[in-house]
Parts: C-alpha cells; structure tokens; sequence
C-alpha cells in the first residue's frame, strides 16, 4: 500500500533521481517533473532499474502556472511536494543574476500557490549551507545568523526561505521543512544513476572524475591561499544516497501529523566534517588508484573560504546521520564515470 504520492520537482535532477529513488523504496508513489534544462530524460531509466518503477514524468517547467496546476488536478492525492527545481551554479549566477531570480523565485511561489489551492500537506525545500556565508563559528549550526549572500544563487536560497517563513507566518495551510545541505557528491551504489551535468560541470566531483577518465586536460583548484591547514576551501562533503534519506525522513515528519508540530523547520544536512579540496583529490587518488592531474589557479568570485554542519539536530530530532565513508563516497562517483564513459 503506498503511503501516498509526493510532487517531486527537479526529479530528473542529481539529487532529486536520487531521492526519487528512496521515496519509491520507502513505499511512495512519485510524480516527477523537470524541464529537462540540466538533466536527461534517460535518468528515468536508471531510476526504473534499480526499483523496477517508472517514476509518473512530466516535462514541465515549475515556472509555468497553467502546467503546474494540471499536474496537481491530475494527481489529487498528491500529499507532499520535494522543491528540488532550481538553477544552481555558483559562477553562473554572478554572470546571470536575472536568470536565477526569475527561475529560482518563481517556481517556489507558483509551487506554493498551487499547494495552497489543492490542499497539500507540506513541502521540503532544498536549501543551502550558502545562507550562512562565512560562518563566524564552525561548525555551523541551525542558529547561526544568515550572513549576505555572496552569489545571486545563495541570496535565492535566503529569499525562498523568506517566503517560506512568511508564507506560514502568514497562516498557510502546508507545513514546510528547510533541508541546508553542505555539498552533496557521489553516485548511487548501482551505479545506475548518478551526476550527469550537461556540458562543462560546474561542480567538482564530475569535473574531477571527467580528469581522471581523460575527458578534461586537468582540474582547477580555485585557490591555495586561504586560510586553510593546505590552503585550499573547505567543504562539507555529503554522500548523494545519504542526503536523499534525509529528505524521505522529512516527508514522513511532514505529513504524519503526530510528528512535529512546527509549522516551519530546518536543519543542517551535513556530515560534520569539514574536507578540503586538496584533501579530496588525494583521498579520490588513494581510493581508485587514479591520478587527477590538477593546477592551482587564483580565486573564484562568490566561494566562501570553510563552511561544514554541525549535524546534531538533523541526527537528534529526524533521527539521520551521514552512514557513508568519504572514500566509498568517491569510489560511487568513480563507478558512474567509468560507466558513463562505456555508455
């Protein structure tokens, strides 16, 4: 018997296949939707392989109300929303600030409205480590201020918690839960699925593993002058699976009346270990065996210098923790690329 479907935008994405993935195994039905503008449709495939079901898919874009709004009058038993849709490269949003205004911003307010009108329970947001900026204190904790963003793409995240805040403030019918994530990297075990950027990555890991396979002539490491142990940033590196798990967490503590009575909540999605970008290739070195030939080049525009979670409360009140090594993390992500070259 599912335990009822959840709307999960952005579903052919990394994080949302992967997540789609869980629900499906913890007994939900999923109606996914993505406008296919960083994703392919052929993750439905893998997605399909490891549960042996096809995910309901609709190729629509959370921006346009009219299509929102028939995926909602089409699936009335839609309990719970996972907002995953966004524009999200750090760089590219201090290029192209409009574009992830309009992107980022508009799809949650027209997501909600939609929710409002057909009654739906609650909605995990995927949010950021990047609304805290450069935490004064680390690790960073649920309380620390929301310092100014330092890219167009983190002052959406904060934005959309605004709206969310004020949304319930506001007597909303929904419940709503903030998931921050730190950095989510590697693969699903089955190698069936995993980060499939379209075109040049602008995150690490495929950039990394793409090195490694010889695709791409070598890495740049942004920096080795920060105030670091080795110089480089540092990151709270997250396993995809495991942050995936958080989310079907969130959706049962959303829509199980007996758990939690806070209309709006958040919590960090980390693994309480901070992890330096030097660090991580000689650990993806040491794991596979591979080498990735890199190069320090100077600084990039909106990085923060260190940033990792303190975890306690996603640990203590969902009752997740982070279950993977860094290393079988790496070695997921190496399985996908070299499946990926063989495709």
């Amino acid at each position: 018997m599912s335990k009822g479907t959840i709307l999960v935008t952005g579903g052919t994405g990394y994080i949302g296949s992967h997540t789609t993935v869980e629900l499906i195994n913890a007994g939900y039905q999923v109606v996914s939707m993505d406008n296919l503008s960083n994703s392919n449709i052929r993750v439905l495939d893998g997605i399909q392989a490891i549960t042996g079901v096809r995910p309901t898919f609709y190729e629509a874009d959370c921006n346009d109300e009219k299509a929102v709004e028939r995926i909602f009058s089409a699936h009335p038993d839609i309990v719970g929303v996972i907002h995953f849709a966004a524009s999200k490269a750090v760089g590219e949003s201090v290029q192209q600030p409009l574009k992830y205004y309009r992107n980022n911003l508009l799809s949650l307010i027209v997501m909600l409205e939609a929710m409002e009108r057909h009654g739906t329970k609650g909605i995990v947001f995927s949010s950021s480590c990047t609304v805290y900026g450069q935490p004064e204190v680390l690790p960073v904790t649920e309380d620390a201020p929301v310092q100014t963003a330092l890219s167009p793409y983190g002052n959406t995240k904060q934005i959309n918690e605004e709206i969310l805040r004020d949304a319930i403030y506001a007597g909303a019918s929904y419940k709503a839960i903030l998931l921050r994530y730190f950095n989510p990297i590697g693969a699903h075990p089955s190698a069936l699925i995993g980060e499939l950027p379209l075109g040049v990555p602008q995150n690490l890991i495929p950039f990394l593993t793409q090195t490694a396979a010889g695709i791409r002539p070598e890495l740049s490491v942004f920096g080795d002058d920060y105030n670091t142990p080795d110089g480089s940033c540092i990151r709270d590196y997250i396993n995809v699976v495991d942050l995936a798990r958080a989310h079907v967490i969130a959706v049962e503590r959303m829509i199980d009346e007996s758990k939690g009575s806070e209309r709006l909540e958040t919590f960090n999605v980390g693994t309480g270990r901070g992890v330096s970008v030097l660090e991580l290739i000689n650990t993806f070195e040491e794991v596979t065996g591979v080498k990735v030939p890199h190069k320090i080049v100077g600084r990039r525009e909106g990085d923060i210098e260190q940033v990792w979670a303190n975890p306690k409360k996603a640990n203590e009140v969902l009752g997740w923790t982070a279950r993977e090594t860094l290393g079988d993390t790496l070695r997921s992500a190496w399985a996908w690329q070299e499946r990926l070259g063989k495709a």
